[in-house]
């Protein structure tokens, strides 16, 4: 087990549990997903309304503090995984305009060649 972010823990390939947090992203951006949360908290909404037994209430209710708990480690993995790529992105273009403007350096340039890999920083 290691305590590294997603984005740093792999090489060239992508693992099987960087790929199962994509099939799972597009499954639950589908409009399948969104039926299946609604008949769940429809469930949730009648097992209330028609005063059910206690264990079909924690259920229904265990069944969605599941489901939220999973797309929230969900979001979580795919906000790192944008950030990373939106850094990685502002890098190379950091770069580019550096060696493009290495003849005449001023203010802005030793800005930006400070900025580069500044998140790391923070």
């Amino acid at each position: 087990m290691t305590l590294k972010s997603p984005v740093q823990r792999g090489g060239p390939r992508r693992g099987r549990f960087e790929q199962l947090a994509e099939y799972a992203s597009n499954f639950t951006s589908s409009p399948l997903f969104f039926l299946i949360c609604l008949v769940l908290v429809g469930f949730f909404v009648a097992a209330h309304a028609a005063h059910l037994d206690v264990e079909l209430l924690l259920l229904a209710g265990e069944s969605m503090t599941a489901v939220t708990l999973l797309l929230l480690a969900l979001l979580k993995n795919s906000e790192m995984r944008a950030e990373h790529a939106i850094q990685r992105k502002l890098d190379a273009i950091a770069r580019a305009l550096l060696e493009m403007n290495k003849d005449r350096p001023g203010q802005a340039f030793r800005e930006l060649r400070d900025s580069i890999r500044m998140e790391e920083e923070t």
